[in-house]
């Protein structure tokens, strides 16, 4: 794993006890799922109009803030990159059309 997403990791389980009124992720958790979800989906947002500007550093900005925001869900969730790179991993080397079929999404 990524040391950055590592020490992002460590960083957002500590921000989970800390004080809303002093840290913008304890902030977060303190407002719960939907807070997170929302601004998950803002997010993603940005990025998309980001990639429609094409300005490849807001694109790369806009990507930042929604990694940075999905890991404060699976924080929240209990969950870390780990799970969702051990996942990637899983899928590499499978078609799209193959993992989805797996899924029964297809």
């Amino acid at each position: 794993m990524s040391d950055v997403l590592a020490r992002l990791a460590q960083v957002l389980e500590e921000r989970k006890g800390g004080d809303p009124d002093s840290s913008y992720v304890a902030r977060l958790y303190a407002k719960g799922l939907d807070a997170i979800l929302k601004k998950i989906g803002e997010e993603a947002t940005e990025t998309v109009m980001a990639a429609k500007d094409g300005d490849p550093q807001k694109i790369v900005y806009e990507t930042a803030d929604l990694w940075f925001h999905s890991m404060v869900l699976l924080a929240q969730q209990g969950l870390g990159p780990e799970e969702v790179l051990a996942e990637l991993d899983r899928r590499f080397g499978l078609s799209g059309i193959e993992e989805k079929a797996r899924r029964g999404d297809g």
